[in-house]
C-alpha cells in the first residue's frame, strides 16, 4: 500500500513540476537545458509517429485478431489475479507460522466483571445472591 502511494504522490510531483518548467519557460523565454530538451522532444515526436501507424495498422486488421487480442488479455488478467490470491494465501500462511498466535486458544478472562458478561451473552444468566437467600422476595 505504501509502494503506490509513493509512486502516485512521485507522478503528482513530475507532473506538477512539468507544468512549473513550461510556465516559466513561456514566461521567460528561456530553456531550462536546451539540448536535454531537444532530444526529448525529437522522441516525444517519434513515439507520436509511431502511435498514429500503430492506429493505422490495427485499423487494418481483421475483427478476429482483436477478439483473440481481447480473449488473451483476459486470460492474463485472470491468471494474474489467480497468482496474486496463490500469494495472498501463502503470505498469510506465513504470517500464522511466524506468529505465537497460530496455536492460540482463548482463556477464560481473569476479572470476575467480564466472566458475567461473558456468561451473559451466552445466555447463562447469573442470579443475584440476594435472590437465593430469600432477602431479595
Amino acid at each position: 500500500m505504501v509502494l503506490p502511494l509513493i509512486c502516485f504522490v512521485l507522478s503528482v510531483i513530475g507532473i506538477g513540476a512539468m507544468f512549473v518548467i513550461k510556465h516559466r519557460e513561456i514566461v521567460g523565454e528561456c530553456e531550462l537545458i536546451p539540448v536535454v530538451r531537444a532530444r526529448l522532444d525529437a522522441r516525444a515526436h517519434q513515439a507520436r509517429e509511431l502511435a498514429r501507424a500503430a492506429t493505422s495498422d490495427l485499423k487494418r486488421l481483421p475483427p478476429e485478431c482483436m477478439h483473440v487480442f481481447r480473449i488473451s488479455v483476459h486470460a492474463v488478467a485472470l491468471w494474474m489475479a489467480r497468482v496474486a490470491r496463490t500469494v495472498e494465501s501463502s503470505a498469510h500462511r506465513l504470517a500464522d507460522r511466524a506468529s505465537y498466535k497460530h496455536r492460540f486458544e482463548r482463556r477464560a478472562p481473569r476479572s470476575e466483571f467480564l466472566q458475567k458478561i461473558i456468561e451473559h451473552k451466552n445466555g447463562v444468566e447469573i442470579r443475584d445472591e440476594t435472590v437465593h437467600n430469600g432477602e431479595g422476595e
